[in-house]
């Protein structure tokens, strides 16, 4: 099968089952590091398995263990990405340097896909699933891979990252003209359901102490150097900026 389309099946089981998605970013001492979101939906395989062999055929039912690079999905689709807008094809490309992880066994109703990629600063960081939405809209406007029209990632916000030594911060600006613009999907009852009983994880490695955060639900290991805050999907989709985070390190 062609990287395009494994992609594009595994996005559209991301959009048909309820998701346990996980934000890691570990942090290095010189600020460096490694982002991956990881989504997990083996919890409702068993439930979407009729849903998915409907909407994908054939494939949808075939075990699948790959990992892949965008790099080598763009070559694939060069052609269509030459016809793209100059913005959009910045959009794709910030997403070349990632290495998409996936397995899948229906048998044993395993659904995991890890995207991740390595950074040199905190600052050049970006919403991972943004980024897909725009893989998406590759896709042929998501309609062909995508049963709930690419809805994933679209919630109309910029998200930014920073980090200094001292203080690191999570900052999504919600575009109130792009919320006002986003189109009406005739699926976005049924999209609301699945990502009510979806959830979505930062859980953020650094190299010093934690000494406070923002956030009053955030969980700490024991040595306070990994924060975890759960939040469900819906703020994601719908509040991005309710995730916004700061986080000030012991000295």
């Amino acid at each position: 099968m062609k990287l395009y389309k494994v992609l594009g099946l595994l996005l559209a089981i991301v959009s048909l089952t309820s998701c346990t998605f996980t934000e890691n970013i570990y942090v290095n001492k010189d600020g460096t590091g490694k982002l991956s979101v990881d989504m997990d939906g083996s919890s409702l395989m068993a439930m979407a398995g009729d849903q998915l062999g409907n909407q994908m055929g054939a494939d949808a039912k075939k075990n699948i263990d790959s990992t892949f690079t965008f790099k080598q999905l763009f070559e694939e689709k060069k052609d269509s990405i030459a016809k793209l807008s100059p913005e959009a094809q910045a959009e794709l490309k910030k997403l070349e340097n990632f290495v998409v992880n996936t397995k899948m066994n229906a048998e044993k109703k395993e659904f995991l896909m890890t995207l991740s990629t390595d950074f040199k600063n905190v600052n050049e960081l970006q919403d991972v699933l943004q980024a897909l939405n725009a893989m998406q809209r590759l896709e042929k406007g998501g309609s062909a891979a995508m049963p709930f029209g690419g809805n994933l990632g679209n919630n109309a916000s910029k998200l930014s990252y920073s980090y200094n030594g001292k203080k690191f911060t999570r900052k999504a600006v919600i575009d109130t003209q792009k919320k006002v613009e986003k189109p009406v999907d005739s699926t976005a009852d049924m999209s609301k359901m699945i990502f009510a009983s979806s959830s979505y994880t930062l859980k953020y490695h650094f190299p010093k102490a934690v000494k406070k955060v923002s956030h009053p639900n955030a969980l700490f290991s024991e040595d306070r150097k990994i924060i975890t805050i759960q939040y469900p999907f819906t703020e994601y989709m719908e509040t991005p900026d309710k995730l916004n985070l700061e986080v000030e390190f012991e000295k």
